[in-house]
């Protein structure tokens, strides 16, 4: 069993550690946030209802040719960075056997 004063005096180092760390989140939130606060429109902040921009949604006819242009991408994509087996094997081979001396 491991002894308990070591346990407790661990355990008082990662609380010191574990303050520290959220003391110094507590001052990147305030920065982060002094930030936001610039950068919101003027009825934001005035009690105005910020309205959320809302995604548009695509027919099916559409999401089906983006489905098939990103396949043909891929399909491209792979075409050219892939190599045929063979020439990989008999590549390995070659290198790991030494040359027969005569």
């Amino acid at each position: 069993m491991k002894d308990p004063g070591l346990l407790e005096a661990a355990l008082e180092g990662l609380l010191l550690q574990k303050e520290r760390i959220e003391t110094q989140i507590r001052e990147i939130r305030e920065v982060v946030g002094a930030r936001r606060v610039q950068r919101e429109p003027a009825g934001a902040r005035s009690g105005g209802t910020a309205t959320k921009k809302r995604r548009r949604t695509l027919s099916d006819a559409a999401r089906k040719r983006i489905a098939a242009a990103q396949k043909k991408r891929w399909a491209e994509y792979r075409r050219q960075t892939s190599e045929p087996k063979a020439t990989r094997q008999t590549r390995a081979r070659k290198e790991a056997k030494p040359a027969k001396e005569a």
